[in-house]
């Protein structure tokens, strides 16, 4: 649950006397952006924020070290954007993003670095219409419903949370104050998924059944080489037991299958290998003598995860970060159609089989189909999000999420998604630790996923 510290009382500060409880309108547009579907139905269907559009995006950044730079710098080539305050527990990263703004010719933002709960003085202070955030995980939910409480839209680095209730704690203060809140999931933007989804959406796959996903990336230098300020992600390995990052896989094959949107996840179990990989690599590294070569590591190396959803399809999924190995998300979605299954990038390793397209029983380059079912969206963003991070997924991410508020459009990845993608850490945790008994999913949407429409990333003339 967020800390109590965080908390404050309605009426504690102008913007909540103003604007507490009141969809807010945000904003215009991303000229040409045809991402997703949005009937009417779509538009004011149960659970999504109607809000109106905005002309600017007023944007308060919290958390701007490694990926929050990140995000800063690309929010200052978003058209529409006001990068109006930004706030870090280290005074001199506050100082480099004011500089990096006037550098790009904006007006300097607001600085905030009064230690860790100065965000909550930047909510009060600021009139925002959304708080990204891109800290340490343990903060993610305090912001978020920092933000939503005091007027403003969320969006989070994943994963939006960490336990079960953190993720009913997003759900219920988003729907309270009508706001969304989105987890910045850029796996969803990256080329293979896009074309995957548009691909999945023009049937070439057939009915879906089953998908596999993972983040196997050997992050043991990361963890233990001081890139994460006080070596906060280390801990994670230290005290938990589960899928601690189960969202750059799993959040595509959500979209593919509609979760959400006319089935969701029904339970899972999950189990783990035993824990070796960062106790022989901190005595490899630190030496025998240090705190991390003496730690008890609770994170198995390998956690794997099957997810059963309530229409029957089945989800194979891992976390692999602490043993050598090259990176992959597997990348499978297999139908009665077709598969592809790939490593997360757009070279010979991406394969795919459509029954009466492909040589039977044989793999062709996902390459192959690019001409015909590349995501219009990547056609059209490609170029402007060269250079940004993760293949310029950071970038398409955001312009998307901003193009969606400044024309009052629902946003392809809300509140439910982020509960729902991110709870598989809580759960995989319960499910280890009962002996990979079956865990129940909540039902974030009560009832809501039955009726929701599919995200229809599927076409040009779409906004």
């Amino acid at each position: 649950m967020a800390d109590d510290k965080l908390e404050m009382k309605e009426g504690c500060s102008r913007r909540d006397f103003l604007k507490m409880g009141t969809a807010l309108g945000v904003g215009a547009s991303i000229a040409g952006a045809n991402l997703s579907a949005c009937s009417e139905a779509h538009r004011t269907a149960p659970g999504v924020p109607i809000i109106k559009p905005l002309e600017t995006v007023r944007v308060g950044m919290v958390g701007v070290g490694h990926q929050g730079k990140g995000h800063f710098q690309s929010l200052l080539k978003i058209a529409g954007v006001d990068l109006h305050a930004v706030c870090d527990t280290v005074a001199d990263k506050v100082t480099e993003m004011q500089g990096l703004a006037v550098e790009a010719g904006k007006p300097e933002p607001k600085g905030y670095s009064r230690g860790e709960y100065d965000l909550k003085r930047m909510c009060a202070e600021e009139e925002l219409d959304l708080v990204v955030t891109a800290t340490p995980w343990k903060w993610h939910v305090p912001i978020c419903v920092e933000a939503m409480k005091t007027g403003s839209h969320a969006a989070t680095e994943v994963p939006a949370a960490v336990t079960v209730d953190e993720c009913w704690q997003l759900v219920e203060t988003a729907e309270k104050y009508g706001k969304h809140c989105v987890m910045l999931e850029n796996v969803c933007y990256m080329r293979p998924e896009m074309m995957i989804l548009n691909m999945v959406r023009k049937n070439l796959f057939g009915e879906l059944l089953h998908a596999e996903g993972a983040y196997n990336h050997d992050l043991r230098h990361w963890k233990l080489g001081g890139l994460y300020e006080k070596e906060w992600r280390v801990y994670h390995s230290i005290n938990r037991n589960g899928n601690l990052y189960p969202t750059h896989g799993l959040g595509p094959i959500a979209q593919c299958m509609n979760i959400n949107r006319g089935d969701r996840f029904d339970y899972l179990v999950s189990m783990s290998s035993p824990s070796r990989g960062l106790q022989e690599y901190a005595h490899k590294m630190l030496g025998a003598d240090h705190e991390f070569s003496k730690a008890n590591y609770k994170l198995g190396d390998v956690n794997t995860s099957l997810i059963k959803t309530v229409n029957g399809k089945t989800i194979y999924l891992v976390h692999d970060t602490n043993l050598p190995r090259p990176y992959s998300r597997i990348n499978l979605i297999q139908g009665t159609k077709g598969i592809t299954q790939g490593f997360g990038d757009m070279t010979h390793r991406n394969l795919i089989h459509i029954e009466g397209r492909s040589e039977e029983h044989k793999w062709q380059p996902l390459t192959d189909y690019a001409g015909e079912f590349e995501h219009p969206f990547i056609r059209e963003y490609q170029a402007t999000s060269t250079g940004a991070g993760h293949g310029g997924a950071d970038y398409l991410e955001l312009a998307r999420l901003i193009y969606c508020l400044r024309n009052g459009l629902p946003t392809d990845m809300d509140v439910y998604d982020a509960a729902d993608w991110t709870v598989v850490s809580g759960l995989t945790e319960e499910s280890v630790a009962k002996r990979s008994r079956p865990i129940d999913f909540p039902d974030f949407t009560r009832g809501i996923w039955k009726t929701r429409e599919p995200l229809g990333i599927i076409g040009e003339s779409q906004g």
